[in-house]
């Protein structure tokens, strides 16, 4: 038969049996945030992003010419005068980026969303823009008129028209 201390023995074994089970429960199913990433001024000519997840990151006058940020989540980062200058923007998510002062002359923005994304004085000169979506984007009016001259498309991901979404006559 068994005594009192022995009762409190195993509900001390036990319970710290219960909260070990649950401390590894806890850690094994905690999955950290993705970090932002900081490529401020950086040299970055043909590199490759393809595909990936750069939520929050910055490249703050980075030169970014000719790379590939195909299939990109790019939410929230920062292209502030960045030399995006024939890159590979293709169904990139740049939804609230910061785009403004960045040059994406002959940027391939094909399918891409830009929704809510800050492109003051952004220069977007002979870019593709097929199926882009510019909700609530904050561009210049010479920009806006110059992007209308090639608007066409329906973007894929949020079912707008590009030139409704550029405000187009």
């Amino acid at each position: 038969m068994m005594s009192k201390t022995d009762y409190r023995i195993w509900a001390s074994i036990l319970s710290l049996l219960l909260w070990a089970i649950v401390g590894i429960t806890a850690y094994v199913g905690f999955t950290p945030t993705a970090l932002a990433l900081e490529y401020n001024k950086e040299i970055l000519v043909e590199a490759d992003f393809s595909g990936r997840d750069l939520t929050d990151s910055s490249f703050t006058k980075a030169n970014l010419r000719q790379s590939n940020f195909s299939h990109t989540n790019l939410r929230g980062v920062s292209f502030f005068a960045a030399n995006l200058e024939s890159a590979n923007l293709e169904a990139a998510d740049l939804t609230n980026a910061t785009l403004d002062s960045a040059r994406l002359i002959k940027a391939n923005l094909t399918n891409a969303v830009l929704e809510g994304a800050f492109a003051a004085n952004a220069k977007f000169d002979g870019a593709m823009i097929e199926g882009a979506d510019f909700t609530d984007v904050l561009l210049r009016q010479d920009e806006q008129k110059k992007l209308c001259q090639f608007a066409q498309g329906t973007n894929p991901t949020t079912g707008r028209d590009t030139r409704e979404t550029l405000f187009c006559p």
